[in-house]
């Protein structure tokens, strides 16, 4: 397995990152048996298979990142708010 994304490497780090593994499982172990044959892997026959986990780590990454923006948007109406109570006390 790719040692980025193998369970070793995740522990030191947030359970949320292992989610990774179980969501972009069968790409990872595509992308694995490709590179089990030598020759597949020198000669470009993994392509696919790496672009495929790209995308499927790709759209993690977005869903996170527009999931924390949206959270980051509504904390800060939030303390505006209490902002603008203070201020009219």
């Amino acid at each position: 397995m790719h040692p980025q994304l193998t369970e070793k490497k995740l522990g030191s780090h947030s359970p949320a990152h292992s989610r990774y593994l179980t969501l972009c499982l069968e790409f990872i172990q595509a992308l694995d048996a490709c590179h089990a044959d030598g020759w597949s892997r020198w000669t470009g026959g993994c392509n696919q298979a790496k672009q495929d986990l790209n995308m499927c780590l790709r759209k993690e990454r977005v869903d996170r990142t527009t999931k924390n923006r949206e959270q980051a948007k509504a904390k800060r109406e939030r303390i505006e708010y209490a902002w603008k109570e203070l201020r009219e006390d």
